[in-house]
């Protein structure tokens, strides 16, 4: 592994540094070379570059525009912490046994390793390009847009809209199941259903988003670490418990129902496999790394993976093992005993997703795009005469978004389907086909010729084979979607 990593971080290494010294000292712009004449010129896109840096220096680095040029101090070990934490969560953990249950034991394994390997080389890929032509891209949109222009940049606003709306839904969904199930071992005959908590929990989202900084506090990132590590070991150790609890004999590990069925289940499996690797925020976690920033990065991102092997992977094995074809899309479901420590899981849960919920899933990353128009240049203007509108203005947006968010997934708490279309529409263009394509178009391929075509090989074959799974993945989520409908009606206590 450890060679592989390096001789993968050598085709990688593009001497960013150097050649950023180099430029500097020459005070001149970067040379574009030929392989590069087909990217966006400065002035093709001098107008909306100009906007929407502005605009993402302010969401990354504050009001001091020049921040963001301040070089980061985080090790590669910072580098890894966040990226672990970013991906590994409840909710990412969660529907993988019950994807496994859709596919089989050996379509499943095959899928949840290829999609480790892929989404670490896409990571790899996205690290390289964080300073391509020399300059610093601190956001998916910035750097989409250095390579693809206008397109590029608006293209992924909207997959991450999509993936943090559906990732939002999904984790709503997966926070009120949390708590009810908390709330039924106290209360059995308790009247309490699953809205009822889903919009208790969507409430105090709306308060903890009025706190505009609580994504950078350390003692929340600390608390959602410590929880998702808690959730992980909990879950996994009981997984393990129940299992051998129950009569092995009676564990069926077939695939069930029609033929259609049963590929409509797999291609939602895919959907959600695609989602527990999601992560749209590497560039945003390079800036924090110092420099060699793309090396570091680089030991950061195989080091997170290295965690998300050995516990995604045991989670999911464990959970179809434990349960078969029976396991339930949300894995807390399923468990039975000890009741204690089912209760300190979902307790772990609902900790980690209040908290994902700020740091990278609602207002601060995602959603500000959507209205930062309007936020940004139509309010701020006037903040230092009147602070008040500005503050009411952001209980106005972020009371819309989170009520539009607690409604749908109160009124459908599909907690798998949400995952598999976030996964399909929104994680896999992210995470899967742009760093594929923008590595392509950014033209920075190895000298060697046979090294070079089987990057080029590798790259087309990632993005081709996941832009499959993101419609396969879409089609198996609406179907679900549609057929739950029917079963369950709307606002159906599940």
């Amino acid at each position: 592994m450890e060679a592989l990593r390096s001789r993968i971080a050598f085709v990688f290494n593009f001497n960013t540094k150097e050649y950023s010294n180099s430029v500097a000292s020459e005070g001149r712009e970067p040379e574009m070379s030929s392989d590069q004449a087909s990217l966006p010129s400065k002035t093709e896109n001098r107008t909306t570059t100009a906007f929407h840096e502005e605009d993402e220096q302010k969401q990354i680095g504050g009001e001091d525009s020049k921040s963001h040029e301040a070089a980061g101090k985080g090790t590669w070990k910072h580098a890894a912490f966040h990226v672990a934490t970013t991906i590994a969560t409840p909710a990412a953990y969660a529907p993988l046994p019950f994807a496994l249950a859709s596919l089989g034991w050996p379509l499943g394994v095959s899928s949840l390793v290829a999609a480790t390997l892929a989404t670490w080389y896409s990571s790899l890929l996205v690290a390289s390009l964080w300073r391509w032509n020399g300059k610093k891209h601190v956001t998916y949109r910035l750097l989409a847009q250095s390579i693809f222009g206008f397109w590029g940049y608006w293209s992924i606003a909207f997959f991450q809209q999509v993936a943090s709306l559906g990732n939002n839904i999904a984790i709503q969904i997966a926070a009120g199941s949390s708590l009810k199930a908390v709330y039924k071992h106290y209360h059995k005959d308790g009247t309490l259903t699953l809205q009822h908590f889903i919009i208790f929990f969507g409430a105090f989202e709306l308060f903890l988003s009025q706190l505009p900084d609580i994504h950078s506090l350390r003692w929340v990132n600390a608390l959602c670490t410590l929880s998702t590590i808690g959730f992980a070991g909990t879950t996994m150790g009981v997984t393990i418990y129940n299992g051998k609890k129950i009569d092995r004999e009676s564990v069926s590990y077939g695939l069930q129902g029609s033929s259609s069925a049963k590929r409509f289940a797999a291609f939602n499996a895919l959907g959600a496999i695609a989602f527990s690797f999601g992560d749209a925020m590497l560039p945003e976690i390079q800036n924090t790394v110092r420099e060699p920033a793309v090396k570091n990065m680089y030991k950061g991102v195989s080091t997170a993976y290295g965690v998300i092997v050995l516990t995604y992977w045991q989670l999911a094995f464990s959970g179809y093992w434990a349960f078969g074809s029976e396991v339930q899309p949300y894995i807390l479901a399923s468990l039975t005993v000890p009741k204690w420590t089912i209760v300190m899981a979902n307790i772990f849960a609902v900790i980690q997703i209040s908290g994902c919920y700020q740091i990278s899933g609602c207002y601060q990353i995602y959603c500000r795009p959507t209205y930062a128009y309007f936020e940004e240049r139509m309010l701020s203007n006037r903040t230092n005469s009147f602070p008040f509108r500005n503050h009411f203005a952001r209980l106005i947006f972020t009371a819309i978004y989170i009520v539009l968010v607690t409604l749908v997934a109160a009124a459908m708490p599909f907690f798998v389907d949400f995952v598999s279309i976030c996964g399909a529409i929104g994680f896999t263009p992210l995470d899967f086909v742009f760093p594929a394509l923008a590595f392509l178009k950014a033209g920075k391929m190895p000298k060697n010729r046979e090294l070079r075509l089987s990057i080029q090989l590798l790259n087309i074959a990632i993005a081709a084979w996941f832009s499959v799974v993101a419609v396969l993945g879409c089609i198996g989520a609406i179907r679900f979607v549609v057929e739950d409908v029917k079963t369950y009606k709307f606002f159906h206590d599940m």
